[in-house]
């Protein structure tokens, strides 16, 4: 009787085995959760009315986005050059001696703790960590011919600073979408630090 018993179990192992089959799926009870209807997209079962694709509202502004009204021209660097100012408060040195509550008080605040690594980050590679030119590319002569803050000839401020780092000049690109408004304020305040520094 024992040795029935085996053989049956034995044959009942052997037959679920054999009628295994690993090229064909297995029964799926809910298909529609591993074959999902494929829509065109912008098609008409998507968007019964025909509609080729939700547009924004007129005059809208992606969250977070501040929109900058001069233009990416010659004429609109000189614009920014001559009105442009920062909106950041100045910084307040360290040695002030002043409150915490008055040194938070304004959060728009030059903030060179936060300006100096944003500008090694994105600005000192080729520009120099102290402005002059020579950033780690121009050392390897991958890029040439970027002076220095403190020349004469470039009579930077603020504002054309502000609007070489949103829509770039010459083979420097826009950092526009690498820095916030906010961010960008920080590296010029920075970058004019740096002049200073240069030209003492």
């Amino acid at each position: 009787m024992k040795s029935l018993i085996k053989i049956l179990a034995i044959a009942v192992i052997l037959v679920s085995v054999s009628c295994k089959k690993d090229t064909a799926p297995n029964y799926q009870f809910m298909p529609n959760m591993y074959e999902s209807v494929g829509y065109e997209t912008y098609g008409e079962a998507a968007f019964p009315n025909g509609i080729e694709a939700q547009v924004p509202a007129e005059g809208s502004i992606p969250r977070g986005f501040v929109p900058f009204d001069i233009e990416n021209s010659t004429a609109g660097y000189d614009l920014a050059k001559a009105t442009l100012k920062s909106p950041l408060a100045p910084a307040i040195p360290l040695t002030a001696d002043i409150s915490e509550e008055e040194r938070n008080a304004n959060e728009y605040r030059v903030d060179y703790e936060k300006a100096g690594p944003l500008y090694t980050i994105y600005c000192a590679i080729c520009h120099g960590v102290k402005g002059d030119g020579k950033g780690k590319l121009v050392q390897r002569e991958k890029i040439l011919g970027i002076p220095s803050y403190a020349d004469a000839g470039r009579a930077i401020n603020e504002g054309s600073i502000y609007h070489t780092i949103y829509y770039g000049k010459n083979a420097m690109g826009s950092y526009a979408n690498q820095l916030n408004e906010e961010e960008r304020w920080q590296v010029v305040a920075y970058v004019l630090k740096l002049k200073a520094d240069l030209e003492k």
